[in-house]
């Protein structure tokens, strides 16, 4: 594991990027101005950036969220969401045609058909008429944790109901605060016995469509030890790149950022003891992408 200063002094050693998105080149709030500009520099020296995030909503509507954010289309090549998968998953009929949503309102292009093969109708109904639920998040993630939800979630788990969770993360912070996401809401459904479907990272199934991907808009396949994966979430960014067998490089700015000191520079000694408690290391450490 190597502390480097900037993305640039390992720039040359990569062709593509792998980058989680909250927490990495936003805090939910604003851009993070020097992020921004090191993926622009990387796609400048002809180096391939995908977007790789657990968002549950499909990519247009991250880039949409993106750009309000000050995220320029200019920083990225391309942006794949845990929602692009597990949408296809929804509209295969994994769990039903007929289902409940968990979550807000604004996640409502989750179930917008766009050119999916097998374009079966999907339609949201109360949770009495259902046959499976799709989980995208909270519906008041200001307001709520999981535990507003173990009773309805005992009920559901009874109805022995299929559980599609679009986001596989447990919390991420919305400038200075802790927000629930859908991982927080299905690891409660299955502590009560249900059985839930789950896309994104750290899972094999969005690595292989990222590959795919990159390969699109490079005209050739990119040999893994030239992508470099980047994120702040052990469990999801750092657990899926080691075991995809890929580079990575961990953002201490994110999640972990009580390893950094009053001036934002790691503790060696203590980002060493974060790692040994997780037992996975990165290969790279860096504050905040710069």
């Amino acid at each position: 594991m190597q502390i480097i200063p900037s993305l640039h002094s390992i720039s040359t050693r990569f062709d593509a990027l792998f980058c989680d998105i909250w927490g990495c080149i936003h805090n939910g709030v604003t851009s993070f101005s020097a992020a921004v500009h090191s993926l622009q520099q990387f796609r400048h020296d002809g180096g391939a950036v995908l977007l790789l995030t657990n968002a549950p909503r499909p990519w247009q509507d991250v880039k949409r969220q993106i750009s309000l954010l000050g995220v320029p289309d200019n920083a990225w090549d391309v942006i794949l969401s845990s929602g692009d998968v597990a949408k296809a998953a929804l509209f295969a009929g994994r769990v039903g045609t007929r289902v409940f949503h968990i979550g807000p309102e604004r996640d409502s292009g989750f179930f917008t058909p766009d050119g999916f093969v097998d374009n079966r109708n999907i339609e949201r109904v109360s949770f009495d008429e259902a046959e499976g639920i799709v989980c995208t998040g909270l519906f008041d993630d200001d307001h709520e944790s999981p535990e507003d939800y173990r009773k309805f979630l005992f009920q559901a788990a009874a109805r022995k109901m299929p559980f599609l969770c679009a986001n596989p993360d447990r919390i991420v912070y919305r400038g200075n605060r802790k927000i629930h996401c859908a991982g927080a809401i299905s690891d409660l459904y299955t502590a009560l016995g249900g059985d839930v479907l789950m896309f994104g990272k750290p899972r094999a199934a969005i690595y292989h469509l990222a590959r795919k991907r990159l390969q699109d808009i490079r005209s050739q396949s990119v040999a893994d030890d030239r992508i470099l994966c980047v994120g702040d979430n052990v469990a999801t960014d750092l657990k899926g790149a080691v075991e995809q067998s890929l580079p990575s490089l961990f953002v201490l700015g994110g999640l972990a950022a009580s390893l950094l000191d009053t001036e934002s520079r790691p503790d060696p000694s203590r980002v060493k003891s974060f790692f040994d408690r997780h037992g996975v290391e990165p290969d790279y450490v860096i504050s905040h992408l710069c």
